[in-house]
């Protein structure tokens, strides 16, 4: 672990985007497609919002793309589209945002929290088959798994994906830190039965708000999602047929995702780039040590967290700190999602007791 006792109280923390150099590399071309969104007026569901759903379905190869409000309704949505019932159990990983146990709380169903491996932070597939057989016991029933993806590195998709099937337990993919990368040939939006990203302005790909998608290959999953999306919507906007949701993505949202869409791809070469220059000379940070993807996973956002590359890039001893504190939470036993909220449904799932509204 790095020396503590060397950091600065006054070092600079380091951005998770340079949002400013983009601004500048896109130039007008933002303000220019702002201004078109404001001059056509059509604010929610207007034509960018289409048009940008095909290029991400281009872009990462998957038959549907449904644009969010963000990253969260995402979720939401998924969730509500594979049918999840109260006292259902979900397995997710215990050491992500709190978002992603949260969702599975809104339709009191029950997060069972499964550990991650410590060289990627990822989903642990073993802990995974521990995590089902203590859902079991606990008298729940599994319903799906979401691995999340941290730090740009997918998670270990075949082996889950094996362990899911061997269950006959659906998977939705937490992206919100990974769209852009590849999982052994495949990219993020393809892997599992449905897939999830955010466009927080801080995500690979972010926009100058909130904003999300939803990534799958089934024709009746995306015609239920589109439905969710906007009320439970039928035939036309007043005819509701379900109950669902208010989370469209907004049009100017979406045109600026477009215009960013554009230098994506270069600027997941020069991170990885980046991240190849770092690993190759650890010692510019003293103990510390990038996390091993497995091959053929590429990582497209390597500066993100102290948990890749970030502490061997000058400055960055901050970073080096966070990821002592991360690695601490295996010995010490406390909950990786350290809120109250999470607390509660850490104890909800010991119990077997679905959340309480």
């Amino acid at each position: 672990m790095p020396d503590t006792a060397a950091f600065q109280a006054g070092d600079a923390p380091i951005e998770f985007i340079d949002l400013g150099a983009q601004r500048r590399r896109l130039g007008r071309r933002v303000d220019e497609a702002i201004l078109r969104v404001v001059d056509h007026g059509k604010y929610i569901m207007g034509p960018e919002v289409a048009i940008f759903e095909q290029e991400l379905a281009a872009f990462c190869g998957a038959k549907h793309v449904l644009s969010c409000a963000n990253g969260t309704d995402a979720l939401g949505l998924a969730l509500m589209a594979k049918g999840i019932k109260p006292g259902q159990a979900v397995l997710v990983p215990s050491f992500t945002f709190a978002a992603t146990a949260e969702v599975v709380a809104w339709f009191d169903a029950v997060p069972v929290f499964v550990d991650v491996l410590e060289h990627t932070f990822n989903m642990d597939p073993v802990s995974l088959e521990a995590g089902i057989a203590t859902a079991r016991r606990l008298g729940l029933e599994p319903a799906g798994i979401i691995p999340v993806d941290l730090f740009g590195l997918p998670a270990a998709y075949d082996e889950i994906l094996a362990i899911a099937a061997k269950h006959g337990l659906w998977v939705i993919c937490d992206a919100a830190q990974s769209f852009g990368a590849v999982y052994r040939g495949r990219k993020v939006g393809i892997l599992g039965d449905i897939t999830t990203t955010s466009f927080f302005p801080a995500k690979p790909l972010g926009c100058y708000g909130d904003g999300g998608a939803i990534f799958t290959g089934d024709d009746d999953t995306a015609r239920l999602l589109k439905s969710l999306r906007v009320h439970g919507q039928g035939s036309d906007k007043y005819d509701n047929v379900r109950i669902g949701m208010n989370a469209r993505l907004d049009t100017t949202q979406a045109a600026v995702l477009s215009e960013k869409l554009t230098v994506f791809s270069d600027e997941i070469e020069e991170w990885r780039r980046v991240m190849a220059s770092c690993s190759a000379t650890p010692s510019r940070c003293r103990g510390c040590r990038p996390a091993s993807p497995a091959s053929g996973r590429s990582i497209p956002s390597v500066c993100r967290s102290a948990a890749t590359a970030t502490p061997w890039l000058p400055g960055s001893r901050r970073q080096a700190c966070r990821l002592r504190s991360i690695t601490q939470s295996r010995c010490t036993g406390k909950p990786r999602i350290e809120t109250t909220l999470s607390r509660a449904m850490a104890c909800r799932c010991r119990t077997g007791s679905p959340p309480k509204c």
